[in-house]
């Protein structure tokens, strides 16, 4: 089940967490205060889902990296060769329980698997300054070919011409860069020689 990210749901998962719990009394208070008395309880519990709503957000906000670790995250990605950034988003789609291959290019360069779903990732430009169509025109592309039904198009810095934005949003591509790239190249375990490193 996919949510839209256009429902109240959505929204508020994306919004500051206390949102949902002034949403959900005002659906308790408006319950209680407008409803027909047979209907208040059932009215009042169903401000419940709001609530459970506020807990995860709250949850997820509370675990989100500080803006200094995203930037610092963000910076390293930058700096790195092509072999190492891919090695660190391998390490950490792998931190979260999913299957991933390396792919030759030019269209895709990593296939993630997770319950059977495949998702194609295009991350070889991530640090250009400007991303036109074509990369996204591979990707698309490249997802048909595989039969994968997502993909994800990664950059660290510049942004999509509009042309771009435009197939990626046709196409159905995820574009992963900011806050949320950031969390997940934070996810990434040490390489091992990192990890040696550290203990020495």
């Amino acid at each position: 089940f996919k949510m839209s990210q256009n429902s109240l749901f959505a929204i508020l998962l994306r919004s500051p967490w206390w949102i949902s719990f002034v949403v959900a009394g005002l659906v308790g208070v408006g319950a209680s205060v407008l409803a027909p008395d047979p209907y208040k309880l059932a009215g009042a519990l169903g401000s419940l889902p709001l609530v459970g709503v506020g807990c995860v957000a709250a949850w997820r906000q509370l675990r989100a990296p500080s803006a200094a670790q995203a930037d610092g995250a963000l910076a390293t990605a930058i700096a790195q060769p092509w072999r190492e950034f891919e090695a660190a988003l391998e390490r950490a789609w792998q931190a979260g329980g999913t299957r991933v291959e390396r792919l030759p290019g030019p269209g895709a360069d990593l296939r993630l698997t997770q319950s059977g779903s495949v998702t194609l990732v295009n991350a070889r430009r991530w640090k250009a300054a400007t991303h036109g169509a074509e990369p996204l025109r591979q990707l698309a592309a490249a997802m048909q070919a595989e039969g994968a039904k997502d993909g994800v198009y990664v950059l660290a810095q510049g942004a999509l011409s509009e042309g771009a934005r435009l197939l990626a949003r046709d196409h159905g591509i995820v574009v992963l860069q900011g806050a949320p790239l950031a969390r997940l190249l934070l996810r990434a375990k040490p390489s091992g020689k990192g990890a040696a490193a550290t203990r020495a």
